[in-house]
């Protein structure tokens, strides 16, 4: 709706009144939205999520954080396929009325209307909530599996692109530094880069009780305790540690001010994936440019094909990643 011709994702406000939907269109019935990390660490220290998600919402048509600028992803029901989604080939016409389904694309470009938020769960970053949204035919969702419980799967979906391409970035070999090893997209990095064969991985966290689950997992081999913002005390030591730089570096950070340390303890020629919303990429385009350090800076793009079923598959064959996932957003 604003402004005229942008696309749903840069929008300032999307149409959000569903009594109007088009044959291309997949209508949700919305039942708990999974909000990115970043942007509710943000909101956190803003005071009362529940009103600014409702605000942002009703503001923008959807759930789009003006800060951050990220959202997230919800668990729904199907109300209804749109008749045209199979001719345009669209994977969401393979979906059912009353499939339970995760979305695959983020809030910031999902046309959202909540009616009334249940609760708010800090610990997991979700709002149990109940409201109507829906996917264009260019969508994705997934179908929520039946051996997992629905919010831990809602948390494994919403960074399911960061372990297959993880996994394919890793050489055999290769030095790999994981910022924020124990949040969830660390775990499922770490894992990831250990299983493609990584020689050394060196996590970052900011306490022990933040890196608890990353020594319990054992994918990486040794963790460094600071503030990622700290980018020359960190890199000093995570390079220590590793016995050099690194071919890889994967920020998995929720806060602002980590693209240095990640830049600095890198090798020219190597590889930096910032799997954050919390990333300037600004700072960190200008901040290599500024150490002359050549390295590929790589968007953490959320999509990779078949990443839904490549992160379920890694959850399925590491029993202690599964374990701490069940634990810790059952």
């Amino acid at each position: 709706m604003e402004p005229a011709g942008t696309l749903p994702q840069a929008a300032r406000r999307l149409q959000n009144d569903f009594d109007t939907l088009y044959d291309d269109e997949l209508l949700l019935e919305v039942e708990r939205l999974n909000i990115d990390s970043a942007s509710f660490v943000q909101m956190e220290g803003q005071g009362d999520v529940a009103a600014q998600v409702l605000e942002t919402v009703r503001t923008r048509g959807k759930q789009h954080n003006s800060v951050t600028g990220s959202g997230g992803m919800l668990l729904g029901r199907v109300a209804r396929v749109g008749p045209a989604l199979a001719e345009l080939g669209s994977p969401l016409a393979a979906l059912a009325e009353n499939d339970r389904v995760a979305t695959l694309v983020s809030l910031t470009l999902t046309p959202l209307r909540i009616d009334r938020i249940v609760s708010v769960d800090p610990k997991r970053h979700q709002i149990v909530c109940a409201g109507q949204a829906v996917l264009f035919a260019s969508g994705m969702a997934a179908k929520m599996p039946a051996d997992l419980p629905e919010p831990v799967a809602l948390a494994a979906f919403d960074v399911a692109g960061a372990a297959p391409q993880v996994a394919r970035m890793t050489n055999p070999g290769a030095r790999v530094l994981i910022l924020g090893c124990g949040g969830k997209s660390g775990l499922l990095t770490s894992a990831a880069a250990r299983r493609a064969g990584a020689s050394r991985i060196v996590g970052v966290e900011r306490n022990e009780e933040a890196a608890a689950g990353a020594r319990r997992l054992g994918a990486v081999d040794e963790i460094v305790l600071g503030d990622a913002n700290d980018a020359v005390g960190i890199a000093a030591r995570a390079t220590k540690a590793a016995g050099g730089e690194f071919d890889l570096a994967v920020s998995c950070v929720n806060v602002p001010d980590a693209e240095m340390a990640a830049i600095l303890a890198t090798r020219d020629g190597g590889v930096i994936y910032y799997f954050s919303m919390s990333t300037s990429f600004t700072k960190a385009a200008l901040g290599a440019e500024g150490v002359s350090r050549d390295v590929t800076m790589i968007v953490g793009n959320g999509y990779a094909p078949g990443h839904a079923e490549a992160t379920l598959a890694l959850l399925r064959a590491e029993p202690t990643l599964r374990d701490i996932f069940v634990e810790r957003y059952s």
